[in-house]
């Protein structure tokens, strides 16, 4: 495969240890910010060394890879760490639909990163950008809310005409989303986003990249050398003031939602077998709480076959049917025809990537796109035969919740 973008000039890239730092997210110095952070370890950065627009097509991520590898291979990398994350590092979000042009890579001048009580501080470049604050956040002042391309009805609707294609047997499973508006009086700083976000659900990776923020409950995939993980999510339930076990057993129970969950497992199942020599998945899903959902979940654990990069496992998984459907050309030709939205890379990839192929990797959900003073939310929900518009309409609303939260406080 030809790489029609050109590379940067050559990276000069230094790693060192430092002291542990108390919160990864205070340290970024502004508004342009990089983010992958869960329980406080992670990965932070800014600055941009290499950026590139990855083109659409179904090998945009073995064109990633590709590019990627070249760019590091041609490197000068003083790293005596050599731990995931450590030495140069690219976040990457892609986008949902591969027909789209909105994926993009991004390798940034400085990284801070966190991890089983190790730190370290990564610098691309003989002046690399200023540990230090140079503007202080300010939560979004006069936020105002407004319909998106989908509004309520219309998505209901959408639902309805899903659920009659799936009962008349053109396919099993659909997602569907929806989007919502806020403006405010001036530029909407993400650090503020992400600190809400990760304060309030520490278990979720809170994320950002190119001003798309969020926190997404779901690991599409982590590899670790030869290991890799993967979390599939779908069946979901609002918490509510009942007691959680009750809730709980009303999801574990739901056929719709059961059914739902069926077919993202097995599809990452058959996904991965291929790429591992060993691969675990429990034959029942497990229940996974947040402090405003309850999801049903199955974690999955395997051994790579031969030496596959992050972003190679990420292309086999993408779309998966939590996020896409089943089977997957006819849920994204449904999804084009009823959504008539562009997702961009809302429920697509986002993650980062090193120079060893390690990495993590997560499904860009309960996040929104910001740009200045405007912030678009996106939020989905997955169609079956049982499905019904009121309920998958009110799914919308409680996911919706999250980023609200963010953006108002």
């Amino acid at each position: 495969m030809t790489l029609a973008v050109g590379l940067p000039e050559q990276l000069a890239v230094r790693t060192v240890p430092v002291r542990t730092p108390e919160d990864l997210l205070a340290r970024l110095p502004h508004s342009s910010v990089l983010a992958w952070v869960r329980h406080g370890e992670g990965l932070v950065g800014w600055g941009e060394a290499a950026r590139v627009a990855v083109p659409p097509g179904e090998d945009r991520f073995t064109w990633a890879r590709q590019w990627l590898t070249a760019l590091f291979d041609a490197a000068t990398v003083d790293d005596p760490l050599r731990v995931p994350g450590s030495g140069p590092v690219a976040f990457g979000s892609f986008s949902f639909d591969p027909r789209s042009g909105d994926s993009v890579l991004i390798v940034p001048r400085t990284v801070l990163g966190r991890r089983d009580g190790q730190a370290w501080y990564t610098t691309i470049g003989e002046r690399p950008d200023p540990l230090t604050l140079l503007r202080p956040p300010a939560p979004p002042a006069a936020v105002r809310w407004a319909d998106g391309d989908v509004t309520a009805p219309r998505h209901m609707r959408a639902v309805a005409a899903a659920v009659r294609r799936i009962r008349a047997g053109h396919l099993s499973k659909v997602v569907l989303a929806r989007d919502l508006l806020a403006v405010a009086d001036e530029p909407i700083d993400s650090r503020i986003l992400l600190r809400r976000l990760a304060d309030r659900f520490p278990s979720c990776y809170t994320f950002a990249c190119a001003g798309l923020v969020g926190a997404t409950p779901e690991l599409l995939v982590r590899r670790m050398g030869g290991q890799v993980e993967s979390l599939v999510l779908a069946g979901t339930i609002a918490r509510g003031s009942d007691s959680d076990s009750s809730a709980a057993s009303t999801l574990f129970a739901s056929a719709k939602d059961r059914e739902e969950h069926s077919y993202a497992a097995d599809m990452v199942r058959a996904a991965l077998a291929p790429l591992c020599r060993d691969l675990t998945v429990p034959a029942e899903p497990e229940i996974l709480r947040l402090s405003n959902l309850i999801h049903l979940a199955t974690p999955v654990r395997g051994r790579l076959e031969e030496d596959r990069s992050v972003l190679d496992v990420v292309g086999a998984l993408h779309p998966t049917p939590a996020v896409g459907g089943t089977p997957t050309d006819t849920a994204l030709d449904l999804i084009r025809e009823l959504e008539a939205m562009d997702r961009g890379r809302y429920a697509g990839p986002v993650g980062w990537i090193d120079a060893r192929g390690d990495g993590e990797w997560g499904i860009a959900l309960r996040c929104a796109q910001v740009e200045g003073p405007r912030a678009r939310l996106y939020a989905g929900g997955g169609i079956v035969a049982g499905s019904d518009p009121a309920a998958e309409l009110e799914e919308t609303q409680t996911k919706l919740r999250a980023m609200q939260y963010a953006i108002e406080g």
